[in-house]
This record gives structure tokens, C-alpha cells and sequence, in this order.
């Protein structure tokens, strides 16, 4: 018998190489080593242009990325495996909405560029996104669902539209064919609603959410869907409820923990296995807020602390190339 045959034999799970050097068999390390490299970005705040960023496997405070073309809003981002993108927003000066996508390479570090632009101007919307195709769905009291071919620059084409018109949606999140978003409808609504991204057409119910709200935030791994925080009201108090749902059945969500801090108006970026929560408004008198806390996506429990913003900002919108759509 040969020593690579005794090899295998005491050890039938080892990959071995076929090349023997001397007295040596090199073992492949293939399938036994993963690295999480992914960058979560979090970008805009109240008309503001900064874009910046976080390692998502390494706790710490966010680093300087560069800026957004325009200064925006309650606008929203969505991702590749290479580029970070930005949709719509409103703005102060000249006032009103705008429908403008820029985006950035993820990997590198620098101010965005132009990409082209949705098919109508809104603000508080979602958006989610699978490997090749991003999505941006409702937002000021919209139905409509919009969808880009990430890899290419280029206006964005007519998707469907959602079941009713939504405003201040709770997020959206995704696996690799399907493309979830939560609290649809004008105020806040309990109600998720799913497509599947490679093709068009409109909205069908996914389920409910554990609580009534309106202007949380979602993520995911390509598994499960979570949505947190947000506020069942104007003039309510901003809750610290995440829930989730298994995104390849339909349903309701189930509860999964709390935010450090209970808030609305604020970001999420996430890795395969952790979700980070970023910014915020902490109360309808102004607070607000730089916290970045995080939670492990496959296991249930409260979030904690990852970091800080920086600075204290709200209407800030985050994402990853590291997101559960690209599985």
C-alpha cells in the first residue's frame, strides 16, 4: 500500500494533493478555512453626504469612506459582492425627493459616483438585493418596485409594485431568489411582503410582523430575515423589537431579541452570520443616536455593542457585500 492510500485510510476525511515531495504529502486545505472579509457601509443622516465603514467580523468604530454625490435623506442601500449602491432620498435644497443612484467599489475607499437613476423620485423606501439584481421598493406612499443590474450603470427599469402603497417601510432583505420587504402600507402596518428577484412582477404577502411599526430596519443571512427597531406611530415611543422569519417559507415573524437601544430612522449591514445595527432617532423630541450594536443571525438573543458612528444622526441607511442575497 501505498503512504498515500495508508494516509487516507487512517484519516478517509483528509484531502490529500497528489504531489509527494521527499518524506512529505501536502494536505489541500480546501473547504477548511473561512475568512469573513466583510465591509458594512453606513451612509447619509439628516442631508448629509458621508459614507463610512466597518470590518463586520472585528467590533470597533466606523472609518472614513468618502462621500455620496448628493447630500439626502431617508434614502437606501443595497449591494453586491463589489459595489455599494444609494437610491433616491429627499432633499432640502431645491426641496422635494429626487431619484438619484450612485454607488461606490466596497473593497477600496472613496467618494461616489453617479449610476443613473429610478423610475420615480421618493424617499423612505427599501431595497434589497440578490448577487446580480437590486431592488428598491416603495417609499412616499408608493407601491412601485424598481430593479437595477448592479454590475452595469444605467437607469433602472419597472419591477412591479407592491400589494399597496408604502411609506417609511421597515427594510427589505433577501436570499439569493427572494426578496423580502417589511411594513407595508402608509404608517406603520405589520405586514411582509416577498418577490422573487429574477424575475418581475408584483408583490405577494409573506406574513406579519410581531409588532405594528413603521421605520425600522432589515437584513439577513441567506437564511433568515430579521427586522428591528422602528416606531408603531408618530407619536410613539421608538421600539427595540427584532423579530425574524425563515425566508424560503412564508409566515409570520417570531420573536428574536432586543436592540441595545430602542430606535427608528436607522441603518443595518451584515455579514453571512452577524447583522449590525447602526444609528438612529431615539425618540420623536430628537434624540438621536451613534450606536452600532450587532447580533449572530443564526442564534436568537439581545444585540450588543459593536461600536460607534461618528457621530450621533438619524435617516441612516447601511449596506454589505457580505448580505444574505448573495449566497
Amino acid at each position: 500500500m501505498s503512504l498515500i492510500s495508508r494516509l487516507l485510510k487512517a484519516n478517509p476525511s483528509a484531502q490529500v494533493s497528489d504531489m509527494l515531495t521527499g518524506y512529505f504529502v501536502i494536505p489541500s486545505a480546501k473547504g477548511v478555512f473561512y475568512v469573513d472579509a466583510t465591509r458594512g457601509l453606513y451612509a447619509a443622516g439628516y442631508d448629509d453626504v458621508t459614507i463610512e465603514y466597518i470590518e463586520v467580523a472585528t467590533l470597533g468604530n466606523t472609518t472614513d469612506f468618502g462621500d455620496r454625490t448628493i447630500g439626502v435623506r431617508a434614502t437606501t442601500g443595497f449591494a453586491s459582492a463589489t459595489r455599494g449602491l444609494f437610491a433616491a432620498g429627499y432633499r432640502d435644497s431645491p426641496a422635494g425627493p429626487v431619484n438619484v443612484i450612485d454607488y461606490v467599489t466596497i473593497a477600496t475607499t472613496g467618494n461616489a459616483l453617479d449610476f443613473g437613476d429610478l423610475t420615480t423620485t421618493r424617499y423612505e423606501l427599501s431595497s434589497c438585493a440578490s448577487s446580480t439584481r437590486g431592488l428598491t421598493l416603495g417609499g412616499s406612499s408608493s407601491a412601485q418596485i424598481d430593479y437595477v443590474t448592479m454590475a452595469s450603470a444605467g437607469n433602472a427599469t419597472s419591477f412591479g409594485t407592491l400589494t399597496t402603497n408604502a411609506s417609511s417601510t421597515s427594510g427589505g432583505f433577501a436570499s439569493s431568489t427572494r426578496g423580502c420587504v417589511a411594513s407595508v402600507g402608509t404608517g406603520s402596518n405589520t405586514t411582509i411582503e416577498y418577490v422573487t428577484i429574477a424575475t418581475t412582477g408584483n408583490s405577494t404577502d409573506f406574513g406579519d410582523l410581531t409588532i405594528s411599526k413603521d421605520s425600522g430596519t432589515s437584513g439577513s443571512s441567506a437564511t433568515r430575515g430579521m427586522t428591528a427597531g422602528g416606531r408603531a406611530g408618530a407619536t410613539s415611543p421608538y421600539n427595540n423589537v427584532i423579530d425574524y422569519v425563515t425566508i424560503a417559507t412564508t409566515g409570520n415573524s417570531t420573536d428574536f431579541g432586543d436592540l441595545t437601544v430602542g430606535r427608528a430612522f436607522f441603518g443595518s449591514a451584515g455579514s453571512p452570520t452577524r447583522l449590525t445595527f447602526g444609528g438612529g432617532a431615539t425618540n420623536n423630541a430628537g434624540g438621536t443616536s451613534n450606536v452600532i450594536d450587532y447580533v449572530t443571525i443564526a442564534s436568537t438573543g439581545n444585540a450588543t455593542d459593536f461600536g460607534d458612528l461618528y457621530g450621533a444622526r438619524y435617516y441612516v441607511t447601511g449596506c454589505a457585500n457580505g448580505h444574505g442575497g448573495l449566497s
